[in-house]
Formats: C-alpha cells, sequence, structure tokens
C-alpha cells in the first residue's frame, strides 16, 4: 500500500478526552475517530489491525474444532424472558428497543439464549454431541460511564463461543480445550498475559476463568507466580489455596480479555435444551461459553507495547511488516529503489507500506514511529551513494545498514 493512497489521519498531539495510551495511540495514529461516548470509527489502519486479530482467534477456533456461525445483533425479548435476564441482567447495561409493532428487542450484549435456542431447535440425540459454536460480531453494553476509548465502550467486537456436552466431565473436555486455545491465541498475537480464577458473574455457571493482558493501566489487580502457572486476582486471594510461597509473588494490574465459563445447565434448563441419552432418557444439554474482547485485545496491545514515540506492534498483529521511507519522493534515484523494494518485498508475501508522500522527512519518521510497524527501511540519496538501505527494528530501536536487495536476518527469518 502506498501512503499517498492510505487514509492515515495522523494527529501529532494527544486528543484532550483521552487518558490511557490507547486511546491516545490509536487516535494519533489514525486507527480511530469518536462518533460519540463509547462509539468508534474503525479507520482503515485499526480496522487492519482489528482483522489481524479476528483472523488468530478464528484460526484458533477452528483448530479447537469449533464451527463459524452468525447470530442477530437484534434480538427478541421472549428468548431473555425464559431465562429470566431480561429483567435483571447486569442492572439495564442492555440495549433495548420496540419495532412498530410494539414488541421487545435488544441489542445482543451477549448470546447465550439465542445459541441455546439454535441447539434445541436442531439436536437431539447424544450422537450428534459434541458441537462447539463461535461467531466474531458486534456487542452492544448501555455503559453509564463509557471511559478509556476502546477499554470500555458502548459497541466492541467479540468473539463468543458456546460448547454443548452430554455431561459435565465431557464438558469439561470442552472447556480444557477452549482454554488451551486461548493461550494459543494469546502467545501468537504476542501478548504478555495470565489466566486467573474468576467468578462467573451475571452470565451464569459455577467454573470459570479470566484472561489478562499485563499493564499498569489495567483495572484489576493480580498476584502470579513469575515461574509458574498460578495467579489470582487480589479479591479472590484469601479465598484461594496458594501453591506457592506468597512472598514469591508479584503484583501487577491486568486488562481482562478473554473469559471462559462452565455453564452447566443454567440455560438449557429453563429454556428446555435437553440431549437424548443412549439409555432413551434426555436431560438438559451440559453448556460452556468462551469470550474474547477483540477490540479490547487491540487495546490492551498497545497498552502493553508502546513507548514515547508510539505503538509498538507484535508481528502477528501487526498492520504491515514494513514502513518504506523514501526519504526523496522527488529524487529519481531514491523513487525508483523505494518502488523496487517495494514490489520486490510484495512478491515475497510481505505487508508493506510505502511512505511515498511529498512530506519532509522529521513528518515521515514520525508518522512511522506513530504506527508502530515492526521494520522500518529508509532509503535516502546518502546511503543509495553508498549501496546502502537503513533497515531499524521498532521494537528494539536497533539500526543497521544493508546493502540494497538485502534483508534483515531476523525479518527473513
Amino acid at each position: 500500500m502506498r501512503l499517498s493512497q492510505y487514509f492515515l489521519p495522523t494527529l501529532k498531539d494527544n486528543p484532550a478526552d483521552a487518558v490511557v495510551a490507547s486511546h491516545q495511540l490509536m487516535v494519533r495514529a489514525g486507527m480511530i475517530r469518536q462518533v460519540n461516548a463509547g462509539i468508534y470509527n474503525w479507520l482503515p489502519l485499526g480496522l487492519k489491525v482489528l482483522q489481524k486479530v479476528e483472523n488468530v482467534v478464528r484460526d484458533e477456533m477452528n483448530k479447537a474444532g469449533a464451527n463459524e456461525i452468525l447470530m442477530p445483533v437484534l434480538n427478541p425479548a421472549e428468548l431473555w424472558q425464559e431465562t429470566g435476564r431480561w429483567d435483571k441482567y447486569e442492572e439495564g447495561l442492555m440495549f433495548r428497543i420496540k419495532d412498530r409493532h410494539a414488541r421487545d428487542y435488544c441489542l445482543g450484549p451477549t448470546h447465550e439464549e439465542t445459541i441455546t435456542d439454535i441447539y434445541r431447535n436442531n439436536v437431539q440425540s447424544y450422537k450428534q454431541l459434541p458441537i462447539m459454536l463461535y461467531q466474531i460480531q458486534t456487542k452492544f453494553r448501555d455503559e453509564t460511564r463509557p471511559r478509556f476509548g476502546l477499554m470500555r465502550g458502548r459497541e466492541f467486537m467479540m468473539k463468543d463461543c458456546y460448547s454443548f456436552d452430554v455431561d459435565r466431565d465431557s464438558a469439561l473436555i470442552s472447556y480444557e480445550t477452549m482454554r488451551k486455545a486461548y493461550h494459543a491465541i494469546f502467545k501468537r498475537l504476542g501478548l504478555d498475559f495470565r489466566q486467573v480464577l474468576a467468578d462467573t458473574g451475571d452470565i451464569g455457571g459455577n467454573y470459570s476463568h479470566e484472561f489478562h493482558v499485563l499493564a499498569e493501566s489495567g483495572e484489576d489487580d493480580l498476584l502470579f507466580d513469575p515461574n509458574g502457572e498460578y495467579a489470582v486476582n487480589v479479591e479472590k486471594f484469601d479465598a484461594d489455596e496458594c501453591p506457592c510461597d506468597e512472598k514469591d509473588l508479584q503484583k501487577k494490574k491486568g486488562i481482562e480479555v478473554g473469559h471462559i465459563f462452565l455453564l452447566e445447565d443454567t440455560y438449557s434448563k429453563p429454556m428446555n435444551a435437553t440431549v437424548a441419552l443412549q439409555d432413551g432418557s434426555t436431560t438438559p444439554v451440559t453448556m460452556g461459553c468462551y469470550g474474547i474482547g477483540v477490540s479490547r485485545v487491540v487495546a490492551a496491545a498497545i497498552e502493553q507495547h508502546n513507548d514515547d514515540n508510539g505503538i509498538i506492534w507484535p508481528e502477528e498483529m501487526a498492520p504491515f511488516q514494513v514502513g518504506i521511507i523514501n526519504m526523496r519522493a522527488k529524487d529519481e534515484a531514491c523513487t525508483k529503489a523505494a518502488e523496487e523494494l517495494y514490489h520486490s518485498l510484495q512478491e515475497q508475501g510481505v505487508e508493506v507500506l510505502l511512505d511515498d508522500r511529498d512530506e519532509g522527512a522529521g513528518k515521515k519518521f514520525a508518522d512511522m514511529d506513530l504506527i508502530g510497524l515492526p521494520w522500518q527501511c529508509v532509503v535516502g540519496p546518502r546511503g543509495l551513494a553508498e549501496g546502502q538501505l537503513e533497515w531499524k527494528n521498532r521494537k528494539t530501536g536497533e539500526k543497521v545498514n544493508m546493502p540494497v536487495g538485502q534483508l534483515p536476518t531476523t525479518m527473513a527469518a
């Protein structure tokens, strides 16, 4: 992609209403623009990162044996009334509307009722189980006080997955499959995260884990063993059995980006979603629920990966892998070398952004650091005269001069 043709409205200064780094940098880097409190437009660069996260989530869900579906945003009140959540869901955080016939609907904040309805209308026998279904979709919450940009918005992108099994033992197998998939997702995304035992809250069930990205701006205090898997929310520590010495634990803030629940029959029983067993009897199907805040992952990654100059994207999330800076867009030799590198990288399957704008060097360097691509390549007259291009690793800040046509070994790997 050529930057001269790319809609990237960067800003030099932080917006006045932005408090946390992710909100500041996403606005400055031209990733998002606010429409109203807690509601944002995703601009090209931001959407590209969001789609990168979606692709990793989708790939790991598919590997885990889950099937992708898409449920409606508009949900009839009748389904929620069956479980009793229409009147009690999170103290009015649900967006509710009426159609022209005065029928009640909500904009889905989550889809347990809808998925249970799909199950009961299409599955009868134990021979059809286990089943895991997921979607990646916009969710809505009527937040009283939206804040921190995408960290707590009124509209957000979420992956929600649901499992159906004949009994609790089988459901725990599905739960473990999803737990491992979540570890694979967050590792691929290059995030420093912890899994912690959690409360089930408004979703229900009696077994639950949260996944937190470690960041100073997090709203949760976590205690964890830096050399092991043990991690717990500080609020639950006194009631938890810690397997290690308390003095060895570290305390850090965490941003919740994922939550998994063993629902059992919380929804299947009131909605009469049953399974016929081998002996001919029927029982409520055992369910699990697995959510990832896809858009929140983008913000959490920035909270964890940034410096004074801007964002530092992990490889899997980066909108482009390489940014080429043509120092002299009006210089024939610089333009020729930049174009040749641009096409060569594209032919090798590398996503590349070419800054071919007629702008000063300071603006180009500042924008490239701000948007945080893993690699930058500077094409300038002085280097070209020596047959060299300057490559910069955005994460380490290391710069190295390489012969024209040669790539840094770490990038080539």
